[in-house]
């Protein structure tokens, strides 16, 4: 059928035409007689002998059936051509029952070779039109940087020769096939006409990508938006709702320049179109159902949308520049371009309520972009709205890409492309209406590429003529949009210059009378400035919540049910593998003793939570099974491809829902999104698993900008959890370390500030702390945390570091005993053994953290040194648990202190706890660090160097003279 057969000019192979014919169309097979498709596809126009095509012409008329439905279709429409010499192809009554005369045969193979012709040149301008767009508003650059034009796409003589068409073609009328509606109504247009309109879609000031995309549907989809005739037209109200949007903006940034013209403001000018296209998109989608928009953008014009797309309080905003604002209540507050804004309001255009948020971004440009894909995420989830429907620097462009444009990232989830020249605001209005109507009826990702201009540098105070002289004086001539645009509509009498400058003054005016009220604000609540609020968290029945720490031990005849789950298959005629048949049998085992290990301790903190009505996130790599297979979360039919089992969601009828996904290898990405998961709701334990826990050092900028800072910075409560397996166990410097270091570094308790021992005084520092860091030695200590997490009427993020060896390690087991009502989350687990019961006669207290803990037990008990040397152990790193330290230093009074640790000394835990300990002790006795040597790199590589290096510092933890005459 001519509407889908898609073949290259005829010089080209038939390999070729199958590697670069598009996926959105068929491709048929090749129906020749009795052979194969032949290696050369060969015309004789161009030299080769006969013409392919005429071969399986000539094979059709001998014989219909023997080519491809397809060709004995179109080869009907040519013989009709023919026959009554025109150039629109109808379907012919009779089929010819001989060959033609060889003259015939010439006329038919031209007919057919012009019109693949003008089909391979409309699908040229639909592939590369973009090419030669019009894009840069200042004419001085290509959009793709490339000043290269394909040579199909030159001039008209050129591209009619590269298709072996003639000048006299130009008026021939050819019938346009239905993947193309630049026709219209009508079915046949001239050439010239074709290349007219073509030009007219594609090579203006829009330019597209989409035909990389794979689906017939949205590709037509596509066309029929853009090449459709008249499809960009604009009633006289919609223009002038637009002017009075681009008046907005640009007056915006004119009061801002003139008030404030010393500070940095990273103005939207050269791009203040950006105001009304991110409006239009607002009101399209919110005419289309949609209920809350999320924003995320870097710093630049991010005023500008906070004042005239998120409609915040311009008194707001200007109080941010008085330089005699007074702190923040709380935290240490961020400059004005960096912070956040929620708002529900009306939307005045579709009279419809709609939630706008512009979730906090630091300089880190994009760092915000998956935290805004992950809170979006979650607001669906929440929402209940599966299907999606409601919800640079100053451096050259060519110095900063890898691909021609910066938007070639969204060619790989087949996401169409939208450029557009930002100094045209209708073309921008429609690419952003279209891109609306995509997102709404494909539930599909799309982006618009608005390419624009920067009038100044990178902020204010900056020259930019030091690095772009020619283009800055380009931008020094260049007419301001708004100019552009409003002597436009002048000259076509859609506004006069009376209204254009009285819509001017009115702005104007409210500008400044909100530059009036905003000096009477002398404190600015940064609590104005939340992207995430969490409504009736932080209070009951509008009071503060308690600030207490409950008990998180929960009935044993819940342990003993989610147990019991966790060891069988909730669903019948399902096929698990021996293996894991094997792993339930042995859960099965440990809860008839009343036993659990590290996965079942897990399985039992998430299943509680479920229970009350607590949604459970866990995403990372692998993490349905467990990096080390201990997990299982989701069980797969050995038998019925695809078909999995998730027992955690069998728990009990009315739970809540358990979400557990592998996630892809991008540390950065996926944390960002579980972060931005995590500040969509208060009610929700979001976790975040490393595959091991040093991987999480390509995600440091979201643990930088976000986690660690982001109350601080933002009033941002998040109560996500980072899951970080650690252990120094010969497993080389990348599967080792989790670098605890780092994370203690960034905490910002104070290590010379004796603290006052209330009977709130944990709960009072978990309140205070930006995050908290723990390394959990036994089961019921991973579970307690877990579940305190969410009991804890705030929420902070939690830093865990957990283990690898421990999972499988026989003594690191715990009791029921130690997870029923009335238990709680231990900061410290002191000595229980022989020392503990008499004190006085302990020579030495170890303190330590983690997996070392076991070897520690069984070094000492190798030396028979139980009653000499108490052991004790931090489950809680940070907040450091002065309080029970003290207890304990005090309990041992004659012992010598020690910390040990399995890492490098200048990595871990030593540099934190040393000066912690010092404080509290008053620095009356000495601790002493027992452990690696400092090394450059977190662990070794050789087995038998680390083997080594433990068994010297365990020597060391154990030799009681070991520190004898040394001074502290």
């Amino acid at each position: 059928m001519m509407s889908q057969l898609r073949l290259l000019p005829s010089r080209l192979g038939a390999q070729a035409l199958r590697l670069l014919a598009p996926r959105d169309v068929q491709v048929f097979n090749w129906c020749s007689r009795s052979t194969g498709p032949p290696a050369t596809f060969p015309s004789s126009k161009h030299g080769g002998g006969s013409s392919y095509m005429e071969e399986m012409y000539f094979a059709w008329l001998e014989n219909p059936q023997s080519v491809h439905k397809s060709w004995d279709s179109f080869f009907r429409k040519a013989s009709e051509e023919a026959s009554c010499g025109l150039a629109q192809p109808r379907i012919p009554s009779v089929i010819p029952e001989s060959r033609p005369a060889v003259s015939s045969r010439t006329k038919t193979s031209k007919l057919v070779e012009d019109h693949l012709a003008v089909q391979s040149l409309i699908r040229a301008y639909q592939i590369r039109g973009h090419h030669v767009a019009q894009l840069d508003p200042l004419g001085i650059l290509d959009a793709d940087l490339d000043s290269f034009v394909p040579s199909d796409l030159i001039t008209t003589i050129d591209k009619l020769a590269f298709y072996d068409l003639r000048e006299a073609d130009l008026d021939k009328e050819f019938q346009l096939p239905t993947t193309t509606f630049i026709g219209g109504s009508e079915h046949t247009l001239s050439l010239r006409e074709i290349i007219r309109r073509l030009e007219s879609t594609y090579c203006q000031h829009i330019g597209l990508e989409f035909m990389f995309i794979n689906d017939v549907e949205q590709c037509q989809w596509i066309r029929q938006k853009f090449e459709t005739p008249g499809v960009m037209q604009f009633s006289s109200e919609e223009k002038r709702t637009l002017l009075a949007r681009l008046v907005r903006s640009m007056r915006f940034e004119d009061f801002l320049a003139r008030k404030w013209s010393s500070e940095k403001r990273f103005g939207l000018e050269g791009c203040e179109v950006m105001i009304p296209a991110l409006k239009t998109i607002i009101d399209k989608s919110s005419e289309m159902g949609i209920e809350n928009v999320i924003l995320g953008m870097p710093h630049r014009g991010r005023l500008n949308v906070l004042a005239n797309v998120i409609r915040k309080d311009l008194e707001q905003i200007f109080c941010q520049f008085d330089p005699k604002l007074e702190a923040a209540d709380e935290g240490s507050g961020d400059v004005k371009y960096h912070l956040g804004m929620y708002h529900e309001r009306i939307n005045r255009v579709t009279n419809r309520n709609i939630t706008l948020s512009l979730v906090a971004n630091p300089s880190h440009l994009e760092a915000v972009d998956p935290v805004v894909q992950g809170k979006t995420k979650a607001e669906q989830f929440y929402r209940g709205d599966a299907q999606g429907r409601k919800i640079g620097f100053t451096t050259d462009p060519r110095m900063a890409r890898s691909s021609p444009y910066p938007t070639d990232v969204a060619r790989v989830v087949n996401a169409p492309i939208f450029h557009v020249n930002a100094d045209d605001p209708e073309a921008v209005m429609y690419v952003c209406s279209v891109a609306a109507e995509w997102r709404n009826t494909f539930n599909k990702d799309v982006v618009v590429d608005l390419v624009c201009y920067r009038r100044r540098g990178h902020n204010e105070m900056d020259e930019p003529m030091f690095t772009q002289p020619l283009m800055y004086k380009q931008i020094h001539r260049q007419v301001p949009v708004l100019k552009k645009y409003a002597d436009k509509l002048i000259a076509e009498g859609t506004v006069t210059l009376q209204e254009f400058e009285e819509e001017i003054a009115k702005y104007d005016r409210i500008c400044e009378e909100a530059y009036g009220r905003s000096k009477d604000k002398k404190i600015l609540h940064i609590k104005h400035w939340l992207d995430s609020p969490w409504p009736g968290f932080f209070n009951v029945d509008g009071e503060p919540k308690s600030m207490t720490c409950p008990a998180t031990g929960i009935p044993e005849d819940v342990l003993t049910h989610i147990g019991d789950v966790a060891s069988s298959v909730p669903l019948e005629d399902f096929k698990i593998h021996t293996g894991l048949s094997r792993i339930l049998r042995g859960r099965e085992d440990m809860i008839k003793k009343r036993t659990v290990d590290w996965a079942l301790a897990e399985y039992m903190a998430f299943g509680s939570l479920l229970k009350e009505g607590i949604h459970v996130r866990l995403s990372g790599q692998d993490v349905e099974r467990g990096t080390f297979s201990h997990r299982h979360h989701v069980l797969h039919d050995q038998e019925v491809d695809r078909r999995t089992c998730v027992p955690m969601n069998h728990l009990w009828p009315d739970q809540a829902p358990y979400t557990v996904c592998n996630s892809s290898l991008s540390e950065y990405g996926v944390l960002g999104f579980e972060l931005g998961y995590a500040m969509a709701s208060p009610n929700a334990l979001v976790l975040w698993e490393a595959q091991f826990g040093d991987f999480h050092n390509t995600a440091q900028c979201i643990i930088d900008q976000f986690i660690s800072t982001g109350q601080a910075k933002w009033v941002r409560h998040n109560g996500i959890v980072l899951l970080l397996p650690h252990g120094m166990e010969g497993m080389g410097p990348e599967h080792s370390s989790a670098r605890p270091e780092r994370f203690l570094q960034m905490s910002n308790d104070d290590s010379d500030a004796y603290p006052a021992f209330t009977e709130d005084f944990e709960v009072c520092q978990l309140y205070d702390c930006n995050w908290i860091v723990v390394n959990c030695s036994t089961p019921a200590s991973y579970f307690h945390v877990l579940r305190r997490q969410i009991l804890l009427p705030f929420r902070k993020p939690l830093i865990i570091f957990t283990p690898k060896s421990l999972l499988r390690h026989p003594e690191a087991k715990s009791s029921f005993d130690q997870m029923v009502s009335g238990t709680s989350f231990q900061r410290v687990i002191p000595e229980d053994g022989a020392a503990a019961r008499a004190p006085e006669q302990v020579q030495r207290l170890i303190f330590c953290t983690g997996k070392v803990y076991y070897d520690l037990v069984k070094e000492r008990s190798s030396q028979g040194l139980e009653e000499q040397v108490a052991i004790t152990r931090l489950e809680q790193i940070s907040p450091f648990p002065f309080d029970l330290i003290k207890q304990e230093a005090e309990k041992y009074r004659g012992a010598e202190l020690v910390w040990c640790q399995e890492e490098h000394k200048n990595m871990g835990y030593y540099d934190y706890i040393s000066p912690r300990f010092m404080t509290i002790l008053s620095r009356a006795r000495p601790i002493w660090y027992v452990g690696r040597d400092p090394a450059a790199a977190p662990a070794t590589g050789n087995r038998n160097t680390h083997l080594v290096s433990l068994k010297k510092f365990l020597d060391t933890a154990f030799n009681l003279q070991a520190f004898e005459g040394k001074t502290f």
